[in-house]
């Protein structure tokens, strides 16, 4: 009976393993998309206030012109 059950359990190690490093990989994949959706966020956020001191810069401009 016990020998049974050590048998069976060890034809399962492969099968976990295989989970295990599956889950591994897309946790990484997970993590770099969230990390990339951040620095996209950034930057978009940067070149917004960059386009609006431009703006603010060549506005009063043309209120002379």
């Amino acid at each position: 009976m016990w020998e049974d059950l050590g048998a069976s359990l060890g034809a399962l190690i492969p099968s976990v393993g295989v989970l295990a490093i599956f889950l591994l990989v897309i946790r990484a994949m997970v993590l770099a998309d969230r990390k990339e959706r951040s620095q996209r966020l950034r930057e978009e956020a940067l070149a917004d206030r960059e386009e609006r001191e431009r703006a603010a810069r060549a506005e009063p401009d043309e209120h002379h012109v």
